[in-house]
């Protein structure tokens, strides 16, 4: 094979390639059912054209055959008056005229039999293109609801593959959530047990310590100055009621450790006057 021959081949394989992709058989059907159609009316066109030579041969026999008998009466005349040379002219006429009539039937069997012919050849052309057509529309039925099937089928493939795409955001969203709520939760537990004090100014463990004493050291003194406050109060109320009660000091109960700071008890022992009880 040449390289413009195959140069030629691929080319007509692409192309009908191409054809095949862009062609709709619907359309195909169509074409080829105008294309029947057109043939049929073709013949019909001949038939009625060999059944208008067939006419008009019969005509012209006809004029030829009145013709004919009138030159037998013209032959008939002529004898009678005794002009045998005249009746033979006529009947010489009418010889002639019998070879045409003789021409003419021939041709009009020959006409007739094509008419029958392109008669019965339309009649089975159109048949057949009656048939066609009732298979081109069941054809066309038939691939209007493939692709119709094949358009939905692409439909649901396409809403699977969306709903799959749906799928894979929601979990990774709950995914994430889940995540977020774990985390949230495990900060509360950090808050809750003093991990985590303040978020913006963290604190060590020796500042912590450091601001254990001091808050140690706020109470001492908070305490000193309520004894102080105590002891200097007793006094000035047993003044004031100029009776013989005897007052006792105040016996102030110091905190036995650091970790009673806030309780810090105060114990006072009551004065006792003769006749009354404690």
């Amino acid at each position: 094979m040449g390289i413009f021959s195959r140069i030629s081949a691929i080319f007509q394989a692409k192309t009908n390639r191409v054809l095949n992709r862009v062609e709709d058989p619907r359309e195909t059907l169509d074409l080829s059912y105008e294309k029947q159609m057109e043939s049929l009316t073709k013949v019909r066109r001949s038939v009625a054209d060999v059944a208008t030579a067939r006419k008009r041969i019969e005509l012209q026999a006809a004029q030829l055959q009145k013709q004919a008998d009138k030159l037998q009466d013209q032959a008939k005349a002529a004898l009678t008056q005794g002009n045998e040379d005249l009746a033979r002219e006529a009947l010489s006429r009418r010889a002639a005229i019998g070879e045409q009539l003789s021409d003419l039937e021939t041709q009009h069997a020959q006409v007739t039999e094509q008419q029958e012919k392109l008669i019965e050849t339309s009649q089975r052309l159109q048949s057949q293109v009656e048939q066609f057509r009732t298979r081109k529309e069941t054809l066309k039925a038939s691939y209007t609801a493939a692709q119709a099937q094949t358009q939905v089928g692409e439909a649901i493939s396409g809403i699977s593959k969306s709903m799959g795409d749906a799928g894979g955001a929601m979990q990774r969203a709950q995914d994430k959530i889940a995540g977020m709520q774990a985390r949230a939760g495990a900060i509360d537990d950090l808050l809750a047990s003093g991990a985590l004090n303040d978020l913006d100014h963290p604190v060590d463990d020796i500042q912590a310590q450091l601001d254990k004493v001091s808050a140690g050291t706020q109470v001492d003194s908070e305490l000193a100055a309520l004894k102080a406050e105590i002891a200097t109060s007793a006094p000035a109320a047993a003044l004031g009621d100029g009776s013989d009660e005897t007052t006792a000091d105040a016996e102030i109960v110091e905190p036995t450790s650091a970790g009673d700071q806030t309780e810090g008890a105060v114990s006072g022992n009551t004065v006792s006057a003769p006749g009354k009880e404690n």
